[in-house]
């Protein structure tokens, strides 16, 4: 594997939207699956926008000229006031999977965020999507917020 990090180019677009299935890994059932989908696109669009504008960042990896990974980060800032970096996606082809790819684009971001001092950095993925969060585990990632829903039914006519 020749795996290189690098920040994403506009002619890496249509690679990065290709790897938004990686994306929807994880979503409660009760979603519908085609807007996770549509979401995950909306998304990398956004973060390809933001890092042309300078509001962000996006790194790829790359494997014998083939875009196999993304990562995004940005600044945000956490409800207590401080500044943080935030990965909004980080996807891997699915013939990549435990290959390092992930591993490199995280270092990446934090690479980036430190360059940026910034102190931490965030990130959030689906509640069943147990194998992304044994990996950020395995990073040090620490769980720091719990999202709840509970699906209503209609209501009665």
């Amino acid at each position: 594997m020749s795996l290189q990090i690098r920040p994403a180019h506009d002619q890496d677009h249509q690679a990065v939207i290709a790897l938004a299935p990686r994306l929807a890994i994880g979503v409660a059932a009760w979603r519908d699956p085609e807007a996770a989908m549509g979401a995950a696109r909306q998304w990398l669009d956004g973060s390809m926008a933001a890092a042309k504008e300078r509001r962000g960042a996006v790194f790829v990896a790359e494997d014998g000229g083939e875009v196999v990974g993304v990562v995004s980060v940005v600044p945000q800032r956490h409800f207590t006031g401080a500044e943080d970096a935030y990965v909004g996606e980080l996807a891997v082809a699915p013939h990549a999977v435990r290959g390092g790819v992930g591993r490199r684009l995280m270092a990446a971001a934090e690479d980036w965020a430190r360059g940026q001092g910034l102190r931490h950095l965030t990130l959030e993925t689906g509640a069943a999507n147990l194998t992304a969060r044994r990996f950020y585990a395995a990073l040090g990632y620490e769980e720091e917020g719990i999202r709840l829903t509970r699906p209503l039914n209609p209501l009665p006519d």
